[in-house]
């Protein structure tokens, strides 16, 4: 397409649209459809199921989606990161294997960073990949792996190099999930969901071809999944829901959406429900207490600075800049917001909100929102790692005293025997 302007896309993706969307289609067909016309990612090179227009157009096309009532290609779950992972660093194989399947939402994928010595330290790596012959023999432990128990493949994060430093040493693999050197736990939660799971890896294969990158890369690589990762979290993202239309595309979405959120049906509190605000203000007969009142002014202000500030994030990544720390300022806003929002929860209905189930306030739901917020420090990089990269990066200040970094990672002293 040699016009890009708005007006031009607009009038071609509704033209398109209009000539091929059809609710009765099978999803994975109509995904195909869609991969093969590149206008469910049209930002992506036109190689690799897109158009190749700028990132700006994506909005003027999902626009037209809505309109229309289209069902975009898959973007549920860890398979938007490998996607995003793939397109920047893999292969011409890889994206030949990978990258439709993605869209077509046939593959599930998940993310083995975190490890139980490690934590937000993800390039504290102690998962090791020993080339022998060749191919890539893995062993080691991941924890807090979402979706680990549905994937297909899963981006893994491994040592290959014990005597340079510690971000040196690393490498970046696709890994099949359903080999028999992997097995997958899953991990109870306080607030009784077990949406994460520990994996342990025994002798697990990884093809030389499924190397992302090169050797001694690997850190790289995690960056360019980290800061999608960051970015999503930025307070604009909207929990995924399917269409209540008739059409087996429809139907099919729907369950597709059912079984991929499943475990992830708790992220909503996790976020603090600012939706419920107002309404338990209400129902409470708080809201004309000036206290109150007062607590819910501070939370919304900060919800709305939130928003505009990932606006921004959002406008520079239209204009086709990269990703960049503001993925980390959206992360610390994010769980500052949910944790004042429990707080104001709390305020409103008292004693009761440690009542869960039927006993507790909306069935449990206040109680569940004091458990889960916590999470949101934690996941996808604690708190106190935002700040260090908000620090170094956006303020350039120095960095903190360390003694991990310069010498062998083999020399480093850590909390697991390896």
């Amino acid at each position: 397409m040699s016009d890009t302007t708005e007006s031009t896309v607009r009038a071609e993706c509704r033209a398109w649209l209009e000539a091929n969307w059809d609710p009765n289609l099978g999803l994975v067909e109509w995904r195909n459809k869609l991969a093969d016309s590149g206008w469910g990612n049209p930002h992506w090179p036109k190689e690799w199921h897109g158009r190749g227009l700028p990132v700006g157009m994506v909005a003027v096309c999902e626009e037209e989606f809505k309109r229309i009532g289209a069902i975009g290609v898959a973007k549920v779950g860890i398979r938007v990161l490998a996607a995003a992972t793939i397109l920047a660093h893999g292969s011409d194989y890889q994206k030949e294997k990978f990258l439709r399947r993605s869209l077509t939402g046939e593959d599930a994928w998940c993310q083995l960073f975190s490890e139980p010595g490690s934590g937000s330290d993800a390039a504290g790596a102690v998962t090791r990949a020993d080339l022998k012959g060749n191919q890539w023999i893995v062993n080691g432990q991941k924890v807090w792996t979402s979706g680990a128990h549905k994937a297909d493949y899963g981006l893994l994060l491994a040592r290959t190099d014990w005597d340079v430093p510690k971000h040196a040493g690393l490498s970046y693999f696709i890994i099949d999930m359903h080999q028999p050197g992997i097995v997958v736990q899953p991990l109870k939660q306080m607030n009784g969901h077990a949406t994460f799971n520990q994996v342990f890896m025994t002798d697990a294969v990884v093809p030389p071809e499924n190397l992302m990158g090169r050797v001694g890369q690997g850190w790289a690589v995690t960056t360019t999944t980290l800061m999608h990762e960051r970015r999503g979290a930025d307070g604009l993202r909207t929990w995924a829901m399917g269409s209540d239309k008739p059409g087996r595309a429809y139907d099919e979405e729907r369950e597709e959406i059912t079984v991929s959120l499943a475990p992830y049906k708790w992220y909503p509190n996790r976020a603090g429900r600012l939706d419920l605000i107002m309404q338990r203000a209400v129902e409470t007969g708080t809201a004309d207490d000036p206290v109150v009142r007062q607590e819910i002014a501070k939370l919304l202000i900060m919800s709305k600075s939130a928003e505009w500030t990932a606006r921004r994030a959002r406008t520079a990544q239209e204009q086709g800049r990269p990703q960049g720390p503001e993925g980390s300022l959206g992360k610390l806003a994010s769980s500052h917001i949910a944790r004042a929002a429990a707080r104001v929860h709390t305020l409103m209905t008292g004693a009761n909100a440690l009542l869960t189930a039927e006993d507790g306030d909306l069935n449990g739901t206040i109680a569940e929102i004091l458990v889960s917020v916590p999470a949101g420090s934690i996941a996808g990089g604690t708190d106190e790692i935002q700040r260090n990269i908000i620090s170094e990066r956006v303020l350039e200040m120095p960095k903190e005293p360390r003694e991990d970094t310069g010498r062998p990672f083999r020399d480093v002293p850590r909390n697991i025997v390896n």
